[in-house]
């Protein structure tokens, strides 16, 4: 991978060098995957790319931000795209897509969700979308909006009744006396045979899309290449987790599809798009992806 790292590398110096950049505003989540993914694109370590003003926000505020227009660089769910694309366009480096880290439903050992109330981490998520797919038949009585790091307490608490989580969540719910009901990626992969879309990276549209994806990937790569450089970094904004659950959760979720979505991602993205276009749960897409 190293010498794929370094032609990355020189080709964002090349296509960012005359770009004029000023400081582009980049809206992220605190997360391990993000906090490694665009460390070196954060410190100003990717030769030619434009310097950075992050933000940290949970997946659903980042929604939310996207849809307000805020930032011009923006991490997002794959299924608020139909939503975004009028102004944004999607980045092929830096998301999140990947097998075996779908998201979960858990409970305290209900058998199933009828007349269940559920916590989501947020209504545009490719959590929720998925769920929705799934639960067609559930007969789920209510469904409410929590951080993402709320949920799981709120179950255990009885609060409610079943949670739908996210990110390393995936690797601490047994500490907090859950089961996993359904395993939406498990369920995305029989379906599909396909990678399971989470998180995109979109930039606005009057910006250079492949010289910021060049950037991007470069960014990627350097945390690769030196995955010790942005530790620090990362453990600053995710105390909370163990160094363990830290280094399980980015090796979970920065994988290939990180550098390049190729084709494979993008059939991903269009499939699960599609599917929730024909059971109208989102619009259909008025741009091409790409």
């Amino acid at each position: 991978m190293s010498g794929h790292q370094a032609g990355d590398a020189g080709d964002a110096a090349e296509t960012t060098a005359a770009a004029g950049w000023g400081a582009l505003s980049l809206a992220i989540s605190p997360c391990p995957n993000d906090t490694f993914a665009f460390h070196a694109l954060a410190h100003g370590l990717v030769p030619g790319a434009p310097a950075v003003e992050v933000t940290f926000a949970d997946i659903d505020v980042l929604n939310g931000r996207a849809a307000q227009r805020r930032d011009d660089l923006v991490k997002v769910s794959y299924a608020a795209l139909p939503w975004l694309l009028a102004d944004y366009q999607l980045l092929t480096a830096g998301g999140a897509l990947g097998r075996g880290c779908g998201p979960l439903v858990l409970t305290a050992g209900r058998a199933d969700l009828r007349g269940a109330r559920v916590a989501i981490p947020g209504t545009r998520t490719t959590a929720y979308l998925l769920f929705r797919l799934w639960a067609v038949d559930q007969g789920v009585a209510s469904i409410d909006v929590l951080p993402f790091e709320k949920i799981m307490p709120a179950v255990r608490d009885g609060r409610y009744d079943a949670g739908l989580v996210i990110h390393e969540s995936r690797f601490t719910y047994p500490s907090y006396g859950l089961t996993a009901l359904a395993d939406l990626g498990d369920w995305w992969e029989a379906r599909t045979s396909l990678p399971i879309p989470l998180g995109a990276i979109l930039a606005r549209r009057e910006l250079d899309g492949a010289a910021l994806s060049a950037a991007v990937r470069a960014s990627v790569a350097a945390a690769f290449a030196d995955p010790a450089a942005s530790a620090d970094y990362v453990l600053a904004h995710s105390q909370e987790l163990a160094p363990d659950v830290v280094d399980a959760h980015i090796k979970l979720y920065v994988n290939e599809f990180s550098l390049d979505l190729g084709d494979e991602g993008f059939s991903a993205i269009e499939t699960l798009l599609t599917q929730a276009a024909d059971a109208d749960l989102v619009p259909r897409l008025a741009q091409p992806l790409r």
